[in-house]
């Protein structure tokens, strides 16, 4: 199973809405987890993005959960597929 954190910013909308905001993301976890996700942790944070959301399943339910959110049109994100160390030490081990 792959891992995806994404780094999300609201836009205008969803900074004027933000006190939805939690209940926005329950409707998210609700989605994800009808699409094979599991959602890992959501952190609100200060600083250059307004929450961190970790997930992990297929990266095509990622990619297809992350698009429908940001067509919702309150936040932008930028997701990352991530490697624990075990999974980092089997990619180099293909190395040549």
């Amino acid at each position: 199973m792959a891992t995806f954190i994404s780094l999300v910013n609201f836009t205008d909308q969803g900074i004027r809405n933000i006190k939805e905001s939690p209940d926005r993301f329950d409707a998210f976890r609700t989605m994800a987890e009808k699409m094979g996700l599991a959602v890992k942790g959501c952190y609100y944070t200060l600083g250059n993005y307004d929450l961190v959301v970790i997930v992990e399943g297929s990266e095509e339910a990622a990619t297809a959960a992350m698009l429908k959110v940001g067509s919702l049109g309150n936040v932008r994100s930028r997701t990352l597929r991530c490697f624990s160390p075990e999974e980092m030490r089997q990619i180099i081990g293909k190395m040549p």
